[in-house]
């Protein structure tokens, strides 16, 4: 089973730039357990053909991760894209109150994540993973053999925004990126 996870950071930093237009400076949250120097470098390198900096903040326990947001604010960065990871996802309800605290427009990895409060999720539904991960277990339970079995990315990504988070953290989301998103949050 492939998320695609690295693959998918490149979209929605693209999808961040376009709801925080102008900005010159982003950050990305990134688990040093996960996330290469070779991915951070490929999207800094992505983002400043763009005429954006972006900075990059690594964290490796959940402890660090208000003060790398705390980092990011003080480094003059307008957003900030929460990169794929177990760690930072399993920390999410912690981000997305840092974020709202410190008025910083954040994307997120599953749009599960937009509904719960976090202003932006793009990728697969987990729920839908989880789904395709209990199938390939029956079949492995029913006997077929982990080598024969392909291996299976997801097909549908999903935007959500939310703007009841917008709105408290005082930032409008352009109309354009409003209109492309699978579900809105009023």
């Amino acid at each position: 089973m492939s998320i695609l996870a690295p693959e998918l950071d490149g979209k929605r930093q693209d999808l961040l730039i376009e709801a925080v237009p102008g900005a010159s400076r982003m950050a990305a949250l990134a688990d040093s357990n996960v996330t290469t120097i070779r991915q951070l470098q490929a999207l800094q390198e992505a983002v400043r053909s763009r005429g954006i900096e972006l900075l990059a903040f690594t964290i490796a326990r959940p402890e660090e991760i208000a003060a790398a947001i705390n980092d990011a604010k003080t480094a003059g960065a307008a957003a900030f894209n929460v990169l794929a990871s177990p760690l930072l996802y399993g920390n999410r309800q912690a981000i997305i109150e840092r974020a709202a605290a410190l008025h910083l427009p954040a994307m997120y990895q599953w749009p599960e994540t937009a509904e719960e409060g976090g202003l932006m999720g793009y990728g697969p539904r987990i729920t839908q993973m989880f789904r395709q991960v209990a199938r390939l277990a029956v079949k492995v339970l029913r006997g077929s053999k982990t080598g024969d079995l392909p291996v299976e990315q997801p097909t549908k990504f999903e935007l959500v925004i939310n703007l009841q988070t917008a709105k408290v953290i005082g930032h409008e989301v352009p109309a354009g990126l409003v209109l492309r998103a699978d579900k809105v949050i009023e």
